[in-house]
């Protein structure tokens, strides 16, 4: 049995991922499963773009993120199942930060969108390829 589902959503496509995370929920809630939500924003901190920012600009953005995570999960879920969804705003590459709380959260199942690949992903490779294929559980691909 299923224990805990991880979703993840890119909530600044707005709500692109809501049929992502209706999935997730869905699955979460056949299997009595914790559902975790997480987005993950870029990390500027490190790269010589960051000398462009305020020195707050990250905590405000993991805040403004952590709301729209809320308000998506809200909109899609309901306020009453929203209760219940362990709400995660990481930083760093996608990829890897999804792979990591799943890890630390021994998680059983990943929920991800598949979007539209552009031509850089066939070389570069998306982010869903490499959860797919470096994640130590399951891992389900919303289209």
């Amino acid at each position: 049995m299923t224990k805990s589902v991880l979703c993840a959503v890119d909530v600044s496509n707005g709500d692109v991922d809501s049929r992502v995370l209706k999935e997730a929920a869905q699955l979460a809630d056949m299997h009595g499963a914790q559902l975790d939500v997480i987005t993950v924003l870029p990390d500027f901190g490190t790269s010589l773009v960051s000398g462009f920012f305020k020195p707050d600009f990250h905590k405000q953005a993991e805040e403004e993120a952590a709301k729209h995570l809320q308000e998506l999960c809200i909109a899609v879920l309901g306020e009453e199942r929203n209760k219940s969804v362990r709400h995660v705003v990481a930083t760093g590459p996608a990829y890897t930060e999804i792979l990591l709380v799943a890890e630390n959260a021994g998680t059983d199942l990943i929920v991800i969108g598949a979007h539209k690949p552009d031509m850089k992903d066939y070389l570069l490779g998306p982010n869903a390829t490499r959860i797919i294929n470096h994640s130590q559980c399951s891992v389900f691909v919303v289209r």
